[in-house]
């Protein structure tokens, strides 16, 4: 190698290394794989979490305060209760080149509130975005929104140009086969560039020598490895084959606690995982009860959640990494109080009166449907239900799938019962109320209830809570809206997750509560 290479190969290296250091690869694995790399087409965590290394948003939580910070906007104010101006970061370019502008601002949220995105929920109260000039955006609001800028966490920005030149001026929708440009390829302003994305088998990601920030990561490679069956999973980590594991399986921990190469780190997720039902249909598919729907009926509601041993979940099928819990959101989320957290006892015989004096005193046949890679042991609980399901007299014919098929799969209403994880990035109650138990609508309303719940209360109680801004009034309406979706047995609460990571000694992370890796300050020693 002559004297000017190896000039230019250190050169680069050094550029790609922070800190000088030269090139480091991070090989991480979990059971679950992204369904789409177009940005506003699925809201699923995986995906926003792997996003968010590639395409960025105007604002963006700091991993150890989760207090909301700039990113691609440098600033905003408040013209008035129902216009926020942000100004933009200058020198941003996206990855082709193209520089950021109030375009891209402005298009990206018009594409989110697509009729084919999911991201609906992210724009709720927005009216529409405004150019002001190349690099001011004005946000005009439907009303005041208590929640703007944690929504803007999640809204990710797009380049106008780019879509246009590629026919993905349009989310891709998820219902559907049909594929855009952008569901197989990237081009955002973040820290690293899509390299290769083969679904199922491997992702890369390499760093953006051009990224405008400065971030405090030496990682110039990411390869991702989506690995489904637990044991391999957990033996590429003790091989090294793998520095990172997202979901290491709760069996396994206490030999990777022991290991000396390895380290594991726990934190609470702000995650519920719960059972939803289908309150709309008036004959359930594949039930045996013909000409009525038993979930429409309360009782029947209460039965199943009564069947349920919470405690032997927690303690045999989770091996302590969950917080069973009555509530639809965790602890950490606005609106939460220990009086909804509190569950309906497990009782089979009071289950059995129930049922009975439902109409149903031998029980009845329903479809289960779960994911079989999403959340911790979540093929393992449902079988776990099923159990304790069949001594009331319920027989759940269970059928798990791959989180890729089972989300839309559950929002084509083709499940009788299902399971749902919900994180709350926002950090408060309306945006799982909105989602979960709104009647379904335009702008995110009802977009994940799939049940298709429906009670005129409490959407005048989240419709309120979407513009109030009291801070004493506007916590109670979001626990009085928690409280009637118990009393109304809308869903079926689990447990909160509490999510172990499991790695090499020489990798640093910050645990964070949505259950993703910040990679601007990922580090591999």
């Amino acid at each position: 190698m002559n004297l000017q290479r190896t000039l230019m190969v250190m050169a680069a290296a050094f550029a790609l290394g922070a800190s000088g250091a030269w090139a480091k690869a991070f090989r991480w694995a979990s059971a679950g794989e992204i369904p789409s790399w177009d940005i506003h087409s699925q809201n699923n965590a995986l995906s926003n979490g792997i996003h968010a290394a590639v395409y960025e948003s105007l604002v963006y939580y700091n991993s150890k305060t989760f207090k909301v910070e700039p990113l691609l906007a440098q600033s905003w104010r408040e013209i008035s209760p129902t216009q926020i101006r942000f100004t933009l970061r200058k020198g941003v370019k996206f990855h082709d080149g193209a520089p950021l502008t109030a375009d891209d601002v402005v298009f990206s949220i018009q594409r989110a509130m697509a009729k084919t995105s999911n991201f609906a929920i992210f724009t709720q109260g927005i009216e529409r975005a405004v150019k002001v000039d190349d690099h001011t955006v004005d946000i005009v609001l439907k009303g005041p929104n208590p929640v703007l800028l944690n929504q803007l966490t999640e809204l990710r920005i797009m380049n106008k140009a780019w879509a246009e030149k590629n026919r993905s001026v349009e989310p891709k929708d998820m219902k559907s086969n049909d594929e855009n440009f952008a569901h197989r390829n990237a081009n955002g302003t973040g820290p690293f560039r899509l390299k290769q994305w083969v679904p199922d088998q491997r992702l890369v990601l390499e760093r953006n020598p051009d990224y405008w920030g400065k971030p405090d990561t030496n990682v110039t490679e990411i390869i991702y490895t989506p690995i489904k069956a637990d044991a391999t999973r957990m033996a590429a980590l003790l091989s090294g084959e793998v520095d990172f594991v997202l979901d290491p399986t709760p069996q396994d921990l206490p030999r990777l606690r022991n290991n000396p190469n390895l380290k594991v780190i726990d934190g609470v997720e702000n995650r519920t995982i719960f059972l939803g039902m289908d309150q709309f249909r008036d004959e359930l598919p594949g039930s045996n009860v013909k000409g009525k729907n038993p979930l429409k009926d309360l009782r029947v509601r209460k039965a199943l959640y009564q069947a349920i041993d919470i405690d032997t979940i927690h303690r045999v099928t989770m091996r302590g990494l969950s917080q069973p819990t009555g509530a639809l959101v965790a602890p950490q989320v606005a609106g939460w109080s220990e009086a909804v957290h509190k569950r309906l006892p497990y009782d089979v015989e009071a289950a059995r009166r129930l049922l009975a004096e439902a109409g149903y005193k031998d029980g009845f046949e329903v479809d289960f449907a779960c994911p079989n890679n999403r959340y911790i042991n979540d093929e393992q609980i449902c079988q776990a239900i099923t159990a304790m399901w069949a001594k009331i007299g319920v027989k759940a014919k269970l059928r798990t799938l791959p989180l890729t098929t089972y989300f839309p799969m559950i929002q084509r209403y083709e499940a009788s019962i299902y399971m749902l994880g919900w994180g709350v990035p926002t950090f408060d109650a309306l945006y799982s109320l909105q989602s979960l138990a709104r009647t379904p609508g335009q702008g995110g309303d009802g977009n994940y209830n799939a049940g298709r719940y429906s009670n005129p209360k409490m959407d005048a109680l989240i419709d309120r809570a979407k513009t109030e801004t009291d801070p004493y009034i506007r916590p109670r309406l979001l626990t009085e809206a928690l409280q009637l979706h118990n009393d109304e047995v809308v869903h079926i609460p689990l447990h909160n997750q509490v999510i172990p990571w499991a790695m090499k000694k020489n990798v640093e992370v910050v645990h964070r509560a949505d259950n993703r890796i910040d990679w601007r300050v990922l580090r591999v020693n």
